[in-house]
C-alpha cells in the first residue's frame, strides 16, 4: 500500500488552468489523446501500474474548495467567474487514463474531451516520479539538506539580481520535497523569488502563480488548422481570450526561426515577452533582441523567460550575456524540486493526437530547437519540416 496522492485540485501547473479556461471557451468539443514518454528509459518495478492506478483513482475525490476559488478570483482577475464556477464543479475522471505495465515498461494514455483531459499531464508525471523513488526504496537527502541547498541557490540567484520562479512540479521528487523547497524559497526577505508555476503552492505560500501556455496549445492548432497557421492562430486565439494579460509567448514548438517569421509587429508589441525552452539560450537571446530591434521595439521593455534545464551556472551565464540588452527572468524546475542526491527522472507527457470530425486521429508533432526533443509521428514530422521549410 503506497499512500502517494494529490492533496489539491490546484496541485498543477498554472498554464494548465489558463489553457483549460481558453479551451472551455474556444474548443469545447475537441477530443485529444496524450501519451507518457519515458525519455530516460527508466525501469518500473513490479506492481507500479497498480500503485499508480490507485493514486489516479483517488484523484476523482478532489474538488476546488471555497478558499481556493476565492484565491483564484483575487489573484487571477483575467480568468473569468464562469470558468471558476466550472472548475468548482469539475472532477477528474480516472476512466480517461489507461495504465498498462509490461515487465518494467509503463504505458500511460489519456484520451477524451480536451477541456477535461488537459489537467491530467502534470499530476500524472508528479505521481509517476514520486512513486518511482518510493517503490525503488531510494533514499533522498535529509529535509535539512534540501532546505539548505535551496536557501543557497536562492541566495546566489538574489545576489545575481535576477527574478526567478519555481517551475518544478512535473518532475519533483515528491510533494514533500516541493513543499520544503517552497518553504526555503519564502524565508529570505529580500529575495528575487517571484512565484511558482504550481497554483496550490502559490496559494499556500502567498506568491504569484506563473504561467501562460504550453506546447500543446500550438500543437493542437497545427492539427486543427495546419502547420503554416499554427503559431499565428494560437497567438491570435490567446489574445482573444486574455486581451493582453498572460503575455508570454512560447516560441519553439515549430522552431524559433519559424515562430519569429509569424511573430509580427502586432504580436511583438502586444506580448510582454517570449519563453525559451530548447536550444542554445544565448543564440535565442540574440535572435529575440534582433527581432524586437527590427520592429523598432526597445528590447529592454520586453523580456525572455528562460526555462530549459536550468542550473545556477546556466543562469549566471545567461544573466551576464543578456544584462543591459533585454529583460530576463528564470523558471527553474528540476534543479529546485529534485536536487536531492538522486538522479532526476527524464519523463514527459505529450499531446499525440487530435480527433477530426470524421473520427480519424490527426497525429500532432513538436519540432523544438533541439532535434533530440522532436516528438510525434515520424511521417508527420517530415511533413511539418517540408511545409515549414525547416532544414536539418
Amino acid at each position: 500500500m503506497h499512500d502517494v496522492r494529490l492533496n489539491s485540485i490546484l496541485d498543477n501547473d498554472f498554464y494548465k488552468i489558463t489553457m483549460q479556461n481558453a479551451v472551455v471557451k474556444l474548443f469545447p468539443s475537441s477530443i485529444v489523446k496524450y501519451e507518457f514518454i519515458n525519455r530516460g528509459k527508466h525501469e518500473f518495478p513490479e506492481g507500479f501500474d497498480v500503485a499508480l492506478r490507485e493514486a489516479v483513482n483517488k484523484m476523482a475525490e478532489l474538488k476546488l474548495t471555497k478558499d481556493e476559488k476565492k484565491f483564484m478570483a483575487l489573484t487571477c482577475p483575467y480568468i473569468d467567474l464562469p470558468y471558476l464556477d466550472f472548475l468548482e464543479g469539475y472532477h477528474y475522471d480516472p476512466s480517461e487514463v489507461k495504465i498498462v505495465q509490461t515487465g518494467s515498461d509503463l504505458s500511460v494514455i489519456v484520451e477524451g474531451l480536451w477541456y477535461r483531459t488537459i489537467l491530467w499531464e502534470v499530476p500524472l508525471l508528479a505521481l509517476i516520479s514520486e512513486l518511482h523513488y518510493e517503490m525503488n526504496h531510494m533514499e533522498r537527502d535529509s529535509n535539512e539538506t534540501v532546505i539548505s541547498k535551496t536557501a543557497e541557490k536562492a541566495e546566489s540567484l538574489t545576489n545575481l539580481g535576477v527574478n526567478f520562479a519555481e517551475f518544478g512540479t512535473r518532475r519533483r521528487h515528491s510533494y514533500k520535497v516541493q513543499n520544503l523547497v517552497m518553504e526555503a524559497l519564502n524565508q529570505k526577505k529580500d529575495s528575487t523569488f517571484i512565484g511558482s508555476s504550481n497554483v496550490h503552492f502559490a496559494m499556500k505560500y502567498g506568491v504569484k502563480p506563473i504561467g501562460t501556455h504550453a506546447h500543446e496549445w500550438f500543437m493542437f492548432h497545427a492539427a486543427e488548422y495546419g502547420f503554416k497557421m499554427a503559431n499565428e492562430l494560437a497567438l491570435e486565439h490567446w489574445v482573444d481570450v486574455y486581451r493582453g494579460d498572460l503575455g508570454v509567448a512560447l516560441s519553439d514548438t515549430y522552431t524559433t526561426d519559424v515562430f519569429f517569421q509569424q511573430f509580427d509587429k502586432k504580436f511583438a508589441k502586444l506580448f510582454d515577452g517570449v519563453r525559451h525552452d530548447s536550444g542554445d539560450a544565448l543564440e535565442f537571446a540574440d535572435k529575440t533582441i534582433a527581432h524586437y530591434q527590427k520592429h523598432g521595439i526597445n528590447p529592454l521593455f520586453k523580456y525572455i523567460i528562460f526555462s530549459d534545464a536550468l542550473n545556477l551556472e546556466k543562469v549566471e551565464e545567461i544573466t551576464n550575456y543578456c544584462r543591459g540588452k533585454i529583460g530576463i527572468s528564470f523558471g527553474i524546475g528540476t534543479n529546485l524540486t529534485n536536487d536531492v542526491g538522486l538522479k532526476p527522472m527524464n519523463i514527459v507527457m505529450k499531446l499525440i493526437g487530435v480527433q477530426a470530425p470524421n473520427k480519424e486521429w490527426i497525429p500532432t508533432v513538436k519540432l523544438s530547437d533541439e532535434h533530440g526533443k522532436y516528438t510525434g509521428d515520424p511521417k508527420m514530422i517530415e511533413l511539418a519540416k517540408e511545409f515549414l521549410r525547416i532544414k536539418d
